[in-house]
């Protein structure tokens, strides 16, 4: 097993003691190995080209440099991708949004992690749900 260093907000290590506490784990390195087998089993769950819909909520820091402009800009830049967004205001400076994303698994988790993973998110999580096979409506002429 090899060791490696973190570094973690002090309200973030406070969940993991809660959790090695309520959870029984027999140290936070046992409770941070189980979330990360966790994440990584959920986030390999569909083949890269399956139909998917996720829903990606991140609540971040409406003053972190650019970061609202940034986060726009990535969903526009895949808009083939985008379905809808939610955008609300909580305080002052932090915001939360809820994106719809549709499209195949590889390149919709992709997006997922690009915006959970800007400077001045802090908290981020995606729910990604097997789709049927997408089809477009004919337009009418």
């Amino acid at each position: 097993m090899q060791r490696i260093t973190i570094t973690l907000d002090e309200e973030l290590l406070d969940l993991i003691d809660r959790r090695v506490e309520t959870q029984g784990y027999q140290g936070r390195s046992e409770a941070i190995r189980d979330l990360l087998r966790g994440g990584i089993r959920e986030a390999e769950a569909l083949p890269e080209d399956a139909p998917c819909v996720a829903v990606v909520s991140y609540l971040y820091d409406h003053n972190t440099r650019e970061l609202p402009k940034r986060l726009n800009q990535t969903l526009h830049a895949h808009h083939d991708l985008t379905r809808s967004t939610l955008h609300v205001h909580l305080d002052a400076g932090h915001c939360l949004e809820v994106s719809v994303l549709q499209g195949p698994s590889g390149p919709v988790c992709e997006l997922s992690r690009q915006l959970m993973v800007e400077r001045g998110v802090e908290h981020g999580q995606v729910q990604v749900i097997p789709a049927p096979v997408q089809h477009r409506h004919a337009v009418d002429e």
